[in-house]
């Protein structure tokens, strides 16, 4: 059974098939709940209510701290609150707030996007999903019907045109004959809700659901990483995938095959998967791998952080390792990369909540994780030779590194800060350790952070071999012929901000103007195409002589920028908040956008044009005429001096 889509209904798990026919069936999971009374008679007329009220039943609970007396309630969410309520927050509540359709493939041992036979922890994922793209045309945000829709199936391109209900009809005739599996759709959880409702208001059906049904995902702000994301509001269908391919990340990051990857992982339906953050993703895989284990999941978490001295907290809570840089160029460079470091240390050093006090145990976080990292570290070897694994890789990645961020996470299921501030302690050693194995055989040490380490000697063979026998954990090096660190603004090496030509002639890029996700497009193709001039040189002398090339590339984009389109001129940025005390263009935007009637949220992504940078006057990218050229000419300058910084860096080398 290849399931393709799972939901909860009216105490029943729906499941639908892959396949034309998109087999249904359901089957029944009446909810319940586990609770752990720490005095049973303290407790008596409660348990005699519930007992009156629901089936209980006494159950042994086990916790990834051991077992515990406890019940079975068979009742849902709502009673479990009145429970904690009523017994002042004393009893501990597990399984309360779980997925039944999760709970189902789990206790069956089955998981979304995958058949029978099939190891979880494969990275070739065999499937047969017939696809159809759709993209409508017309702006998302702005008001009136639907004007022009396309689909593409089996690469056939088919435009439908003519007035909305046309339209509607169209499409709900071209999906039902060809019934596909997936829908890959740009701006489908803004597009399908106002296409399902005019299609109802004309009584027409767009096709989109199996069932012609939809399941609603709230629309979100969240705070992540310090910063202030947001969530987009979904209509689900029945029975089929539905990928926004704009808004989804995991789909950008890692494509369709990530995304299945994910979903056999997490025992989450693959729409839900696109939809979700890594971070839920690595969570609802230890909830998975906890319900399969027969562990109870906690619905609240009872181990608040210890009151400590100022002086330990202090010692304890440093974050992540950096080295700073000298800004500068400089030739033949290793770089010494930890493989998923954060959770191989915790493989390594078996750490996990209960294991901090007993370490002698095998703990419940290293036992889910190996089998990811193991996974990881094939996908990654693949990739190098079949890009097809490269999604699946990415996904992984993702799910690895915010893994470590759960475990301090104050609601995280098997989180604990204790465990947090052991894993940066570990990987602080770990990097130093690298940085003294590497001086003490001679290497230059150029750089440091985190997880890496940025090297000039040799043979970089031999400090690979002693680096991983020492620390136990496995590493990847790069092999850069140049590689560049930029400056900050006070003069001081920029942690993050990095480019250079690996041996294979590649480059890797961080943190600049054409990696940036607000960067303009004219100002990102420039920068990317003077990125490519200098990807031709594999020496410092070779940059130096680049000068002139570069120099003219420049001047002529410089020249040409004022006849450049507005849309090329869009900056993308995520606002944080609806308010702002100073003038600036996000608060521009957000003016902009209730002048049109358009409701934003903390977290959404605005897209404008600079029409006047001293009063910071904007136009929103689909209805801007003009732009503030100057505003633009700074833009791309800074751009350039990122470029040229290299050019000028290699001509001092060579005097």
């Amino acid at each position: 059974m290849w399931i393709l889509d799972t939901c909860t209904r009216n105490g029943q798990v729906e499941i639908w098939e892959r396949g034309k026919d998109g087999a249904h069936r359901t089957v029944p999971a009446p909810p319940s709940f586990l609770v752990h009374l720490p005095d049973r008679h303290a407790f008596g007329d409660l348990l005699e209510g519930l007992e009156s009220l629901f089936q209980v039943e006494e159950s042994p609970i086990r916790t990834v701290y051991g077992t515990v007396e406890g019940y079975r309630v068979h009742a849902g969410r709502e009673v479990a609150a009145l429970v904690e309520k009523q017994t002042h927050y004393e009893a501990q509540i597990f399984n309360a707030d779980l997925r039944p359709d999760q709970c189902w493939m789990a206790e069956m041992g089955i998981v979304p996007c995958g058949g029978d036979g099939e190891s979880r922890f494969s990275p070739d994922i065999v499937y047969d999903l017939r696809a159809m793209e759709i993209a409508v045309e017309d702006n998302p945000f702005s008001p009136g019907p639907v004007t022009s829709l396309s689909l593409v199936v089996d690469g056939r391109r088919e435009t439908l045109a003519g007035s909305e209900y046309t339209i509607l009809s169209d499409l709900g005739g071209l999906v039902a004959s060809v019934n596909p599996d997936v829908i890959l759709f740009s701006q489908a959880d803004v597009w399908v809700p106002r296409l399902v409702g005019a299609a109802h208001g004309y009584g027409l059906d767009t096709g989109l659901s199996r069932t012609g049904r939809f399941r609603r995902l709230s629309a979100k702000s969240y705070w992540s990483y310090g910063r202030t994301e947001y969530r987009v509001g979904a209509l689900i269908p029945d029975g089929r995938l539905l990928v926004d391919t704009r808004q989804s990340f995991h789909f950008r990051e890692s494509g369709l095959s990530g995304i299945l990857l994910g979903a056999r992982l997490s025992g989450l339906p693959p729409n839900l998967t696109s939809r979700f953050t890594s971070g839920t993703l690595i969570s609802s895989y230890e909830v998975y791998e906890a319900l399969r284990q027969g562990i109870a999941v906690p619905w609240r978490k009872s181990d608040p952080e210890a009151v400590r001295r100022f002086t330990s907290l202090k010692a304890a809570d440093r974050g992540g390792m950096m080295f700073q840089p000298l800004p500068g160029i400089h030739a033949a460079v290793h770089e010494i990369d930890f493989t998923s470091l954060y959770p191989s240390l915790i493989v390594r050093d078996n750490l996990s909540p209960e294991t901090l006090d007993r370490p002698g145990e095998a703990g419940f976080l290293p036992g889910v994780l190996a089998p990811l990292i193991t996974l990881r570290m094939e996908t990654k070897r693949k990739k190098a030779h079949d890009p097809g694994y490269a999604g699946m890789d990415s996904i992984l990645k993702w799910m690895l590194v915010t893994c470590f961020g759960y475990t301090g996470y104050r609601n995280a299921k098997f989180g604990r800060i204790e465990v947090h501030e052991a894993i940066t302690g570990s990987a602080r050693e770990v990097l130093l350790r690298t940085r003294d194995i590497a001086e003490g055989m001679g290497f230059i040490v150029l750089h440091g952070i985190v997880d890496c380490l940025w090297v000039q000697g040799s043979p970089v063979s031999a400090l690979k071999e002693r680096v991983e026998k020492e620390t136990r954990l496995h590493t990847v090096v790069d092999v850069y012929d140049w590689l560049v660190f930029l400056p900050m603004a006070d003069g001081t090496g920029a942690y993050n901000r990095y480019y250079g030509r690996l041996s294979d002639g590649n480059l890797k890029v961080r943190g600049i103007a054409a990696r940036r996700g607000d960067t303009p497009a004219y100002v990102r193709n420039v920068q990317q195409e003077l990125l490519d001039i200098l990807r031709g040189a594999s020496t410092l002398q070779e940059i130096a002589a680049l000068r002139d090339t570069l120099r003219d590339h420049y001047h002529q984009a410089l020249e040409a920028l004022p006849g450049a389109s507005p849309g090329e001129m869009t900056v993308s940025r995520q606002i944080s908040t609806l308010r702002y005390r100073h003038a600036c263009p996000e608060a521009s935007a957000v003016e902009a956008c209730r002048e049109e009637g358009i409701a934003l949220s903390p977290g959404m992504e605005v897209s404008y044009v600079v029409t006047d940078s001293r009063s910071w006057a904007v136009d929103l990218d689909w209805k801007a005429a003009r732009f503030d050229v100057g505003y633009y000419i700074k833009i791309l300058k800074k751009a350039w001096e990122e470029i040229i910084f290299a050019v000028d860096r290699a001509e001092e080398s060579m005097r």
